[in-house]
């Protein structure tokens, strides 16, 4: 038996999986993220620890057998956060999550520096780590002064597991510390963030062992042999190994809390300039790339928040079927934006404000407005070089059919849907961890999902959605300049 551990923003989850990955059995648990101030976003590790324990324990109490039998795990987690630890491992200050933005004026140095884009393949974003610990550094003196070592969230969680400090690549390339075309720390990067090589963890692929699960736990969970721990990867590198999404041209699109446009790469070819994200994957000698916004469905939470409504009545409002643009335009920027932008400071707008206009016409603005946001990723990804001729749909957005509809009209792609099942971070964590602990090729273990469905784009609506975005895109340089006022 195998098991995969997906530790998200807002929880846990746990899948029990076969060697075939057949799912076993499934447990969750959820934390806080609090925002303290604007712009900031936290999380206490112990909570990560508390939850992992639940999902556990419950799998053990309700699957013993299954347990007994354990032989690998795979971590997946978001990635850039920063958990600081001291010398005795202890944790010195609630962990800055990637959805953090306090870093803004040390990431825009940071990226100033010279060699360091060369150095990283990327673009220094306010969310990654190295900024968050140079503001630290300027912030809270006496917490830098005690960091020992700087852990990404997935890797606190297996440090309790193991006792190990160990890191994998994929996770890693999101720090700016790392060397991504080499799959190593990169000593200048270090030197720029003011970081020494022994505060970072050991480095290991992430379908390679990354420590083994510590004899109190195995005993905790009725486990009767030796446990591998993979070296996992970030959210999304464990997404795509879900999904089975390696060779060049395969990627998916993933409508969560922030959305990502992700390709698959055979080889390392970077453009920081683009805003494009050039990442290491799980699995040895492959990367991807992947174009990233800030809020998806957080928009449709945000218009939720604002209405008194759930996010499922609001969806319960959209057409059936995709109509073509409406004349209410939303900029999904509620805490900035990645891809194409690099700009913390840009905020959201809603243009074109009627009295006329009802929950459900908002609904569709933001709709409208992530999928636009998403063909500007697409746009910045075929500025590198990169095109994609397969795209799975993902994540919850995923599940509202006129959302589809309007996105692969606007993307002018085809979207596939996979069948019902486990195809995301929790199943690829779950096959880091059988090809860690049984070897094997990881594209034979990682194979991708049955498709459901196509979407298609409409014909009739692609050069409609496409005048719209143009005129969505348009209006950010006016939308800045009023901000600036």
């Amino acid at each position: 038996m195998y098991l995969g551990l997906d530790l998200g923003t807002s929880g846990l989850k746990a899948l029990l999986v076969d060697a075939e990955g057949t799912v076993q059995g499934t447990a969750e648990a959820g934390y806080e993220n609090p925002h303290p101030r604007t712009g900031w976003s936290e999380q206490d590790p112990a909570d990560w620890v508390a939850a992992c324990e639940a999902v556990l324990d419950r799998l053990a109490a309700a699957h013993p057998r299954e347990m007994a039998a354990l032989r690998g795990i795979g971590l997946s987690g978001h990635m850039h956060g920063a958990t600081l630890l001291g010398a005795d491992d202890s944790v010195l200050r609630p962990c800055i999550l990637w959805n953090d933005t306090r870093s803004a004026e040390e990431a825009a140095a940071l990226d100033a520096t010279p060699g360091i884009r060369e150095a990283t393949g990327n673009i220094v974003f306010p969310g990654f780590t190295a900024p968050k610990l140079l503001w630290v550094e300027r912030h809270e003196p006496e917490v830098w002064n005690k960091v020992a070592k700087v852990l990404l969230p997935k890797d606190y969680l297996r440090l309790w597991l193991t006792g190990e400090h160990i890191s994998d690549m994929s996770d890693s390339a999101g720090t700016a510390w790392m060397d991504v075309g080499a799959r190593a720390w990169s000593a200048a990067a270090l030197e720029a963030g003011h970081m020494r090589r022994d505060q970072m963890p050991a480095l290991v692929e992430g379908s390679a062992e990354g420590g083994r699960l510590r004899a109190a736990l195995r005993s905790r969970w009725g486990v009767e042999g030796p446990v591998v721990v993979a070296g996992g990867g970030g959210d999304n590198a464990a997404a795509a190994c879900g999904a089975g999404c390696f060779a060049e041209g395969q990627g998916f699109v993933s409508l969560g809390t922030s959305g990502v446009l992700l390709a698959a790469k055979a080889g390392y070819a970077p453009d920081p300039a683009s805003a494009v994200h050039t990442f290491c994957h799980a699995v040895p000698d492959t990367w991807y790339q992947m174009g990233v916004i800030l809020s998806a469905t957080d928009s449709l939470n945000w218009l939720s928040r604002q209405t008194g409504q759930s996010a499922a009545d609001l969806a319960r409002r959209l057409p059936d079927v995709a109509e073509g643009p409406g004349n209410l335009m939303f900029l999904p920027y509620l805490s900035g934006e990645r891809t194409p932008h690099n700009d913390a400071d840009l905020r959201g707008a809603l243009i074109g404000l009627d009295v006329a206009h009802d929950p459900a016409a908002l609904t569709r603005a933001v709709v409208e407005g992530v999928a636009f946001a998403m063909r500007d990723c697409l746009e910045a990804l075929k500025g590198t070089g990169t095109e994609l001729r397969s795209v799975l749909a993902m994540g919850g957005g995923a599940r509202s059919r006129y959302w589809l509809e309007v996105l692969a009209s606007t993307l002018d792609l085809p979207l596939q849907v996979p069948a019902g099942g486990e195809f995301g971070a929790a199943l690829g964590a779950a096959r880091l961890g059988i090809a860690a602990a049984e070897g094997g090729d990881p594209a034979a273990i990682m194979t991708p999902p049955q498709v459901a469905q196509t979407i298609e784009p409409r014909p009739d609506l692609v050069p409609r959605y496409d005048a719209a975005w143009r005129r969505y895109r348009a209006l950010v340089p006016a939308i800045r300049a009023a901000q600036a006022d």
